[in-house]
């Protein structure tokens, strides 16, 4: 059985903006901020591995596609992800 890890407090400032938005979200779920700003951290480093992910599988196809149409689509698009609109 994996040992557990011990969690590790950090303190962190937020914006008014952003402590506000937490506040109300974690009232909506009825939890508490900690539980948000944890379920927040956590989806946003799934998303930056699934963008990672997707990024090289759109690398792979470049790599194996000889159609000239779908390499400049898979270009334009690792393009956008790299630098945005």
């Amino acid at each position: 059985m994996p040992k557990a890890q011990k969690p590790i407090r950090k303190s962190v400032t937020l914006p008014a903006t952003i402590a506000d938005r937490v506040r109300v979200i974690a009232r909506t779920r009825k939890t508490s901020d900690t539980r948000v700003l944890v379920d927040l951290i956590e989806a946003g480093l799934q998303s930056k591995d699934s963008e990672k992910t997707r990024f090289f599988a759109l690398a792979d196809r470049l790599a194996e596609s000889s159609n000239q149409n779908e390499r400049k689509r898979i270009k334009r698009e690792l393009a956008r992800m790299t630098f945005g609109e």
